[in-house]
Protein backbone atom coordinates (compact mmCIF):
# COMPACT_ATOMS: atom_id res chain seq x y z
CA UNK A 1 0.00 0.00 0.00
CA UNK A 2 1.25 3.41 -0.85
CA UNK A 3 1.95 6.09 1.50
CA UNK A 4 -0.77 8.37 -0.04
CA UNK A 5 -3.55 5.37 -0.05
CA UNK A 6 -2.89 4.86 3.85
CA UNK A 7 -2.98 8.46 4.42
CA UNK A 8 -6.61 8.42 2.26
CA UNK A 9 -7.59 5.66 4.43
CA UNK A 10 -6.53 7.05 7.40
CA UNK A 11 -8.15 10.44 6.14
CA UNK A 12 -11.89 8.52 6.25
CA UNK A 13 -11.03 6.93 9.27
CA UNK A 14 -10.75 10.17 10.85
CA UNK A 15 -14.12 11.89 9.85
CA UNK A 16 -15.85 8.38 11.40
CA UNK A 17 -14.35 8.79 14.61
CA UNK A 18 -15.57 12.62 14.36
CA UNK A 19 -18.89 11.80 13.31
CA UNK A 20 -19.14 9.53 16.10
CA UNK A 21 -18.38 11.93 18.49
CA UNK A 22 -14.98 11.00 19.48
CA UNK A 23 -13.40 14.04 20.79
CA UNK A 24 -11.43 15.17 17.52
CA UNK A 25 -7.89 15.75 19.68
CA UNK A 26 -8.28 12.08 20.27
CA UNK A 27 -9.49 11.39 16.97
CA UNK A 28 -6.18 13.33 15.27
CA UNK A 29 -4.42 11.86 17.60
CA UNK A 30 -4.80 8.12 17.70
CA UNK A 31 -5.02 8.47 13.89
CA UNK A 32 -1.66 10.48 13.66
CA UNK A 33 -0.12 7.80 16.12
CA UNK A 34 -1.18 4.49 14.42
CA UNK A 35 -0.38 5.63 10.99
CA UNK A 36 3.00 7.08 11.80
CA UNK A 37 3.56 3.53 13.81
CA UNK A 38 2.34 1.84 10.56
CA UNK A 39 4.83 3.99 8.03
CA UNK A 40 8.16 3.52 10.08
CA UNK A 41 7.07 0.06 11.62
CA UNK A 42 8.72 0.83 14.85
CA UNK A 43 6.60 1.74 17.94
CA UNK A 44 9.40 2.98 19.84
CA UNK A 45 10.11 5.49 17.18
CA UNK A 46 6.99 6.80 17.13
CA UNK A 47 7.26 7.57 20.84
CA UNK A 48 10.32 8.78 20.54
CA UNK A 49 9.11 11.23 18.13
CA UNK A 50 6.25 12.20 20.12
CA UNK A 51 8.83 13.62 22.88
CA UNK A 52 10.10 16.18 20.81
CA UNK A 53 6.76 17.29 19.12
CA UNK A 54 5.36 17.49 22.01
CA UNK A 55 8.16 19.77 23.63
CA UNK A 56 8.44 21.56 19.83
CA UNK A 57 4.70 22.15 19.87
CA UNK A 58 3.87 23.99 23.02
CA UNK A 59 7.44 25.78 23.46
CA UNK A 60 6.55 28.08 20.44
CA UNK A 61 6.26 31.81 21.72
CA UNK A 62 4.13 32.35 19.40
CA UNK A 63 1.68 30.31 20.96
CA UNK A 64 1.77 32.57 23.91
CA UNK A 65 -0.72 34.54 22.56
CA UNK A 66 -3.27 32.21 22.67
CA UNK A 67 -4.29 32.22 26.12
CA UNK A 68 -3.44 35.91 26.56
CA UNK A 69 -6.49 36.99 24.06
CA UNK A 70 -8.58 34.43 25.99
CA UNK A 71 -8.24 36.02 29.03
CA UNK A 72 -8.70 39.55 27.31
CA UNK A 73 -12.02 37.79 26.04
CA UNK A 74 -12.82 36.23 29.68
CA UNK A 75 -12.38 39.69 31.24
CA UNK A 76 -14.46 41.35 28.78
CA UNK A 77 -17.43 38.61 29.64
CA UNK A 78 -17.27 39.74 33.08
CA UNK A 79 -16.56 43.64 33.05
CA UNK A 80 -19.92 44.68 31.57
CA UNK A 81 -18.95 45.27 28.06
CA UNK A 82 -21.65 44.07 26.47
CA UNK A 83 -24.07 45.83 28.19
CA UNK A 84 -22.34 49.09 27.43
CA UNK A 85 -22.56 47.87 23.61
CA UNK A 86 -26.13 46.55 23.56
CA UNK A 87 -27.17 49.62 25.23
CA UNK A 88 -26.17 52.09 22.85
CA UNK A 89 -26.78 50.49 19.87
CA UNK A 90 -29.92 49.93 20.91
CA UNK A 91 -30.19 53.46 21.55
CA UNK A 92 -29.15 54.75 18.50
CA UNK A 93 -31.18 52.05 16.08
CA UNK A 94 -33.87 50.91 18.38
CA UNK A 95 -36.72 53.28 16.82
CA UNK A 96 -36.15 51.70 13.58
CA UNK A 97 -37.77 48.72 11.90
CA UNK A 98 -35.43 45.76 13.70
CA UNK A 99 -33.48 48.32 15.27
CA UNK A 100 -32.69 45.95 18.12
CA UNK A 101 -31.76 43.35 15.98
CA UNK A 102 -29.45 45.56 14.08
CA UNK A 103 -28.28 47.05 18.00
CA UNK A 104 -27.28 42.74 18.62
CA UNK A 105 -25.22 42.46 15.37
CA UNK A 106 -23.61 46.42 16.31
CA UNK A 107 -22.90 45.19 19.76
CA UNK A 108 -21.43 41.91 18.64
CA UNK A 109 -19.18 43.34 16.30
CA UNK A 110 -18.10 45.93 19.10
CA UNK A 111 -17.90 42.83 21.36
CA UNK A 112 -15.80 40.87 19.03
CA UNK A 113 -13.01 43.42 18.46
CA UNK A 114 -12.20 42.94 22.23
CA UNK A 115 -12.87 39.08 22.73
CA UNK A 116 -12.00 36.90 19.88
CA UNK A 117 -14.20 34.00 19.79
CA UNK A 118 -17.28 33.03 18.07
CA UNK A 119 -18.96 31.54 20.99
CA UNK A 120 -18.24 33.67 23.61
CA UNK A 121 -19.90 36.36 21.76
CA UNK A 122 -23.03 34.52 20.62
CA UNK A 123 -23.85 33.30 24.23
CA UNK A 124 -22.71 36.74 26.04
CA UNK A 125 -24.79 38.53 23.54
CA UNK A 126 -27.70 36.33 23.84
CA UNK A 127 -28.23 36.43 27.01
CA UNK A 128 -28.77 40.34 26.86
CA UNK A 129 -30.13 40.64 23.57
CA UNK A 130 -32.85 37.61 22.73
CA UNK A 131 -34.90 38.58 26.38
CA UNK A 132 -34.96 42.24 25.03
CA UNK A 133 -36.01 41.49 21.74
CA UNK A 134 -38.38 38.48 22.91
CA UNK A 135 -40.03 40.97 25.30
CA UNK A 136 -40.40 44.09 21.96
CA UNK A 137 -42.36 41.05 20.12
CA UNK A 138 -39.99 39.86 17.55
CA UNK A 139 -40.40 37.14 15.76
CA UNK A 140 -38.64 33.35 17.33
CA UNK A 141 -37.01 32.85 13.78
CA UNK A 142 -35.13 36.64 13.49
CA UNK A 143 -34.83 36.70 17.31
CA UNK A 144 -32.19 33.83 17.49
CA UNK A 145 -31.02 33.52 13.17
CA UNK A 146 -29.41 37.21 14.01
CA UNK A 147 -27.65 36.52 17.36
CA UNK A 148 -26.41 33.30 15.77
CA UNK A 149 -24.70 35.11 12.59
CA UNK A 150 -23.40 37.81 15.37
CA UNK A 151 -21.60 35.79 17.11
CA UNK A 152 -19.65 34.75 14.05
CA UNK A 153 -18.15 37.93 14.30
CA UNK A 154 -16.03 36.92 17.45
CA UNK A 155 -13.71 34.63 14.90
CA UNK A 156 -13.58 37.50 12.02
CA UNK A 157 -13.12 40.83 13.61
CA UNK A 158 -9.15 40.95 15.21
CA UNK A 159 -7.91 39.76 17.33
CA UNK A 160 -8.75 36.26 16.52
CA UNK A 161 -7.48 32.99 18.13
CA UNK A 162 -8.22 31.40 14.14
CA UNK A 163 -6.24 33.55 12.86
CA UNK A 164 -3.41 33.23 14.84
CA UNK A 165 -3.35 29.55 14.42
CA UNK A 166 -3.72 29.87 10.99
CA UNK A 167 -0.22 32.44 11.06
CA UNK A 168 1.59 30.10 12.81
CA UNK A 169 0.62 26.92 10.62
CA UNK A 170 1.61 28.67 7.23
CA UNK A 171 4.67 30.88 8.89
CA UNK A 172 2.48 34.23 7.75
CA UNK A 173 2.22 37.44 9.69
CA UNK A 174 0.49 37.80 12.56
CA UNK A 175 0.15 41.66 12.28
CA UNK A 176 -0.67 41.58 8.67
CA UNK A 177 -3.52 39.06 9.27
CA UNK A 178 -4.83 40.77 11.93
CA UNK A 179 -5.02 43.71 9.32
CA UNK A 180 -6.54 42.18 6.30
CA UNK A 181 -9.39 40.84 8.46
CA UNK A 182 -10.68 44.36 9.17
CA UNK A 183 -12.40 45.31 6.02
CA UNK A 184 -13.96 41.48 5.82
CA UNK A 185 -15.19 41.85 9.43
CA UNK A 186 -16.51 44.95 8.67
CA UNK A 187 -18.41 44.18 5.70
CA UNK A 188 -19.85 41.28 7.53
CA UNK A 189 -21.00 43.17 10.13
CA UNK A 190 -22.74 45.71 7.66
CA UNK A 191 -24.36 43.12 5.67
CA UNK A 192 -25.76 41.29 8.28
CA UNK A 193 -27.93 44.63 9.08
CA UNK A 194 -28.79 44.69 5.58
CA UNK A 195 -30.12 41.19 6.11
CA UNK A 196 -32.22 42.61 9.05
CA UNK A 197 -33.75 46.01 6.81
CA UNK A 198 -34.37 43.13 3.89
CA UNK A 199 -36.08 40.62 6.33
CA UNK A 200 -38.38 42.95 8.07
CA UNK A 201 -39.60 44.60 5.32
CA UNK A 202 -39.96 40.70 3.41
CA UNK A 203 -41.74 40.00 7.26
CA UNK A 204 -43.56 43.65 8.64
CA UNK A 205 -44.92 41.28 11.51
CA UNK A 206 -41.23 39.90 12.88
CA UNK A 207 -40.24 42.98 14.17
CA UNK A 208 -41.11 45.75 16.35
CA UNK A 209 -39.84 49.43 16.81
CA UNK A 210 -38.88 51.46 20.13
CA UNK A 211 -39.32 54.20 20.81
CA UNK A 212 -36.54 56.86 19.96
CA UNK A 213 -34.67 58.13 22.95
CA UNK A 214 -33.48 61.40 23.36
CA UNK A 215 -30.22 62.92 21.98
CA UNK A 216 -28.29 63.49 25.22
CA UNK A 217 -29.02 59.77 26.29
CA UNK A 218 -27.67 58.67 23.04
CA UNK A 219 -24.41 60.44 23.52
CA UNK A 220 -24.56 59.18 27.11
CA UNK A 221 -24.76 55.73 25.86
CA UNK A 222 -22.07 56.36 23.21
CA UNK A 223 -19.91 57.25 25.79
CA UNK A 224 -19.82 54.68 27.48
CA UNK A 225 -18.23 52.22 25.32
CA UNK A 226 -15.35 54.52 24.86
CA UNK A 227 -13.07 51.63 26.45
CA UNK A 228 -13.80 49.19 24.04
CA UNK A 229 -12.84 51.35 21.06
CA UNK A 230 -9.88 52.14 23.25
CA UNK A 231 -8.53 48.54 23.88
CA UNK A 232 -9.31 48.31 20.48
CA UNK A 233 -7.02 50.42 18.87
CA UNK A 234 -4.51 50.39 21.45
CA UNK A 235 -4.07 46.65 20.87
CA UNK A 236 -4.54 46.56 16.86
CA UNK A 237 -3.26 50.20 16.70
CA UNK A 238 -0.07 48.94 18.85
CA UNK A 239 0.76 45.97 16.43
CA UNK A 240 0.16 47.62 13.25
CA UNK A 241 0.14 51.05 12.68
CA UNK A 242 3.34 52.98 12.16
CA UNK A 243 5.00 54.53 15.46
CA UNK A 244 8.22 55.35 14.45
CA UNK A 245 7.92 58.97 16.04
CA UNK A 246 7.29 57.79 19.36
CA UNK A 247 9.57 54.45 19.18
CA UNK A 248 12.38 55.50 16.63
CA UNK A 249 13.63 52.55 14.50
CA UNK A 250 10.39 50.36 14.56
CA UNK A 251 6.92 50.14 13.16
CA UNK A 252 5.10 49.11 15.75
CA UNK A 253 4.71 49.84 19.51
CA UNK A 254 4.80 46.61 20.81
CA UNK A 255 5.07 42.92 19.14
CA UNK A 256 1.03 40.77 18.55
CA UNK A 257 1.99 38.73 21.92
CA UNK A 258 3.07 42.18 23.78
CA UNK A 259 -0.41 43.62 22.55
CA UNK A 260 -2.27 40.28 24.00
CA UNK A 261 -1.04 41.16 27.26
CA UNK A 262 -1.64 44.79 26.59
CA UNK A 263 -5.08 44.15 25.49
CA UNK A 264 -5.69 41.84 28.65
CA UNK A 265 -4.72 43.97 31.63
CA UNK A 266 -6.67 46.79 29.74
CA UNK A 267 -9.39 44.83 29.87
CA UNK A 268 -8.40 43.16 33.53
CA UNK A 269 -8.17 47.43 34.66
CA UNK A 270 -11.33 47.88 33.01
CA UNK A 271 -13.19 45.47 34.64
CA UNK A 272 -12.24 46.26 38.30
CA UNK A 273 -12.84 50.07 37.30
CA UNK A 274 -16.71 49.38 36.86
CA UNK A 275 -16.89 46.52 39.53
CA UNK A 276 -17.69 43.66 37.09
CA UNK A 277 -14.31 42.06 38.08
CA UNK A 278 -13.56 40.80 41.68
CA UNK A 279 -11.54 38.12 43.67
CA UNK A 280 -14.03 35.63 42.47
CA UNK A 281 -14.46 37.02 38.89
CA UNK A 282 -10.86 37.11 37.89
CA UNK A 283 -10.29 33.18 39.50
CA UNK A 284 -13.06 32.21 37.22
CA UNK A 285 -11.90 34.34 34.07
CA UNK A 286 -8.32 32.72 35.06
CA UNK A 287 -10.08 29.02 35.28
CA UNK A 288 -11.81 29.33 31.97
CA UNK A 289 -8.98 30.71 30.06
CA UNK A 290 -6.85 27.86 31.47
CA UNK A 291 -9.28 25.45 30.40
CA UNK A 292 -9.70 26.69 27.23
CA UNK A 293 -6.07 27.00 26.31
CA UNK A 294 -5.97 23.30 27.44
CA UNK A 295 -8.55 22.38 25.16
CA UNK A 296 -6.61 24.21 22.32
CA UNK A 297 -3.60 23.36 22.87
CA UNK A 298 -4.46 19.23 22.86
CA UNK A 299 -6.40 20.01 19.27
CA UNK A 300 -3.24 20.95 18.23
CA UNK A 301 -0.93 18.55 19.57
CA UNK A 302 -3.39 16.07 17.97
CA UNK A 303 -3.05 17.80 14.88
CA UNK A 304 0.61 17.35 15.01
CA UNK A 305 0.78 14.31 15.29
CA UNK A 306 -1.86 13.76 12.28
CA UNK A 307 0.07 16.17 10.52
CA UNK A 308 3.81 14.06 11.07
CA UNK A 309 1.98 10.99 9.51
CA UNK A 310 1.07 12.86 6.84
CA UNK A 311 4.55 14.66 6.12
CA UNK A 312 5.95 11.19 6.85
CA UNK A 313 3.44 9.78 3.48
CA UNK A 314 4.14 12.53 1.82
CA UNK A 315 0.62 13.42 0.95
CA UNK A 316 0.67 17.22 1.03
CA UNK A 317 3.27 17.23 -1.32
CA UNK A 318 1.64 14.43 -3.71
CA UNK A 319 -1.72 15.94 -3.69
CA UNK A 320 -0.09 19.34 -4.88
CA UNK A 321 1.92 17.52 -7.98
CA UNK A 322 -1.26 15.57 -9.09
CA UNK A 323 -3.25 18.98 -8.33
CA UNK A 324 -0.80 21.22 -10.46
CA UNK A 325 -0.97 18.31 -13.27
CA UNK A 326 -4.29 18.14 -13.99
CA UNK A 327 -4.34 21.45 -14.95
CA UNK A 328 -7.42 22.52 -13.29
CA UNK A 329 -7.88 26.34 -13.37
CA UNK A 330 -6.50 27.73 -9.96
CA UNK A 331 -9.90 29.44 -9.32
CA UNK A 332 -11.62 26.02 -9.57
CA UNK A 333 -9.67 24.62 -7.26
CA UNK A 334 -9.99 27.41 -5.22
CA UNK A 335 -14.05 27.08 -4.96
CA UNK A 336 -14.10 23.15 -4.51
CA UNK A 337 -11.74 23.60 -1.29
CA UNK A 338 -13.99 26.52 0.03
CA UNK A 339 -17.29 24.45 -0.59
CA UNK A 340 -15.68 21.31 1.01
CA UNK A 341 -15.31 23.77 4.00
CA UNK A 342 -18.88 24.80 4.22
CA UNK A 343 -19.47 21.21 4.00
CA UNK A 344 -17.23 20.30 6.95
CA UNK A 345 -18.61 23.04 9.29
CA UNK A 346 -21.72 21.44 9.59
CA UNK A 347 -20.10 18.98 11.81
CA UNK A 348 -17.27 20.16 12.86
CA UNK A 349 -15.70 23.67 15.05
CA UNK A 350 -14.30 25.85 12.92
CA UNK A 351 -10.67 25.49 14.86
CA UNK A 352 -10.65 21.79 13.93
CA UNK A 353 -11.22 22.48 10.67
CA UNK A 354 -8.13 24.83 10.06
CA UNK A 355 -6.11 22.59 11.79
CA UNK A 356 -7.27 19.49 9.80
CA UNK A 357 -6.88 21.03 6.46
CA UNK A 358 -4.69 23.37 5.99
CA UNK A 359 -1.83 20.85 6.00
CA UNK A 360 -3.20 19.52 2.96
CA UNK A 361 -4.76 22.74 1.17
CA UNK A 362 -2.16 25.11 2.18
CA UNK A 363 0.95 23.40 -0.30
CA UNK A 364 -1.75 23.44 -3.42
CA UNK A 365 -2.85 26.90 -3.15
CA UNK A 366 1.17 27.72 -2.93
CA UNK A 367 1.62 25.78 -5.77
CA UNK A 368 -1.08 27.38 -7.78
CA UNK A 369 -0.99 30.92 -9.22
CA UNK A 370 -3.32 33.64 -8.20
CA UNK A 371 -1.61 36.43 -10.09
CA UNK A 372 -0.01 37.27 -6.39
CA UNK A 373 3.01 37.02 -4.65
CA UNK A 374 2.96 34.12 -2.20
CA UNK A 375 2.61 36.17 0.87
CA UNK A 376 -0.49 38.12 -0.62
CA UNK A 377 -1.89 34.35 -1.84
CA UNK A 378 -1.56 33.11 1.73
CA UNK A 379 -2.97 35.71 3.42
CA UNK A 380 -6.19 35.74 0.70
CA UNK A 381 -7.02 32.47 1.42
CA UNK A 382 -6.39 32.94 5.14
CA UNK A 383 -9.17 35.24 5.53
CA UNK A 384 -11.59 33.16 2.57
CA UNK A 385 -10.98 30.20 4.72
CA UNK A 386 -11.54 32.07 7.82
CA UNK A 387 -15.32 33.29 6.38
CA UNK A 388 -15.96 30.24 5.21
CA UNK A 389 -15.81 28.52 8.97
CA UNK A 390 -17.17 30.86 10.03
CA UNK A 391 -20.28 30.62 7.39
CA UNK A 392 -20.00 26.69 9.08
CA UNK A 393 -20.85 27.90 12.64
CA UNK A 394 -24.54 29.11 11.36
CA UNK A 395 -25.31 26.28 8.73
CA UNK A 396 -28.18 23.82 9.74
CA UNK A 397 -28.23 21.57 10.66
CA UNK A 398 -25.33 21.45 13.44
CA UNK A 399 -23.51 24.90 13.39
CA UNK A 400 -22.74 25.34 16.69
CA UNK A 401 -23.34 28.73 17.07
CA UNK A 402 -27.13 27.85 16.30
CA UNK A 403 -27.27 25.43 19.40
CA UNK A 404 -25.61 28.01 21.72
CA UNK A 405 -28.23 30.10 20.63
CA UNK A 406 -30.68 27.49 21.11
CA UNK A 407 -29.81 26.67 24.69
CA UNK A 408 -30.90 29.74 25.75
CA UNK A 409 -34.02 29.70 24.15
CA UNK A 410 -35.25 25.99 24.81
CA UNK A 411 -39.00 26.72 24.03
CA UNK A 412 -38.32 27.83 20.73
CA UNK A 413 -37.86 25.03 18.48
CA UNK A 414 -34.51 24.61 16.40
CA UNK A 415 -36.24 24.43 12.87
CA UNK A 416 -37.12 28.50 13.64
CA UNK A 417 -33.59 29.29 14.45
CA UNK A 418 -32.49 27.47 10.85
CA UNK A 419 -35.13 29.51 8.96
CA UNK A 420 -34.36 32.79 10.78
CA UNK A 421 -30.42 32.19 10.03
CA UNK A 422 -31.00 31.72 6.13
CA UNK A 423 -30.75 35.35 5.42
CA UNK A 424 -27.60 35.90 7.27
CA UNK A 425 -26.09 32.62 5.40
CA UNK A 426 -27.27 34.68 2.16
CA UNK A 427 -25.28 37.74 3.11
CA UNK A 428 -22.14 35.32 3.94
CA UNK A 429 -22.27 33.95 0.31
CA UNK A 430 -22.29 36.82 -1.03
CA UNK A 431 -19.87 38.44 0.68
CA UNK A 432 -17.59 35.10 0.38
CA UNK A 433 -17.83 35.67 -3.72
CA UNK A 434 -16.91 39.14 -3.83
CA UNK A 435 -13.76 37.95 -1.92
CA UNK A 436 -13.30 35.58 -3.97
CA UNK A 437 -13.48 37.81 -7.12
CA UNK A 438 -12.04 40.79 -5.83
CA UNK A 439 -9.06 39.69 -3.62
CA UNK A 440 -8.17 43.79 -3.36
CA UNK A 441 -10.73 43.96 -0.79
CA UNK A 442 -8.62 41.87 2.00
CA UNK A 443 -5.43 42.84 0.55
CA UNK A 444 -5.51 46.67 0.15
CA UNK A 445 -4.95 47.20 3.61
CA UNK A 446 -2.02 45.13 3.87
CA UNK A 447 -0.62 45.81 0.45
CA UNK A 448 -0.15 49.49 2.00
CA UNK A 449 0.79 49.09 4.92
Amino acid sequence: MSGLELSLIAFALLLLAIFLRMPIAVAMAITGFVGSWIVLGKPNAVLSQMKSLTYDTFSSYSLSIVPLFLLMGQFATKSGMSQALFRAASDWLGHRKGGVAMAAVGACAGFGAVCGSSLATASTMGQLALPEMRKRGYSDALATGVLAAGGTLGILIPPSVILVIYSIMTEQNIVKMFVAAIVPGIMAALGYIVAVMVYVRVRPNSATTAERVSLQQRLHSLAQVWPVLVIFGLVIGGIAADWNWIKPGTQALFSPTEGAAVGAIATGLYGLWTGGLNSKTISDCILQTASATAMIFFILLGAQLFNTFLAFTQTPQLIADWVSGQGFQPMVILILMLVFYLVLGCVMDSLSMILLTIPIFFPIIESLDFGMSAEMTAIWFGILALVVVEVGLITPPVGMNLFIIQSMAKDIPIQRTYVGVLPFLLSDLIRVALLLLFPAIALWLVSGS
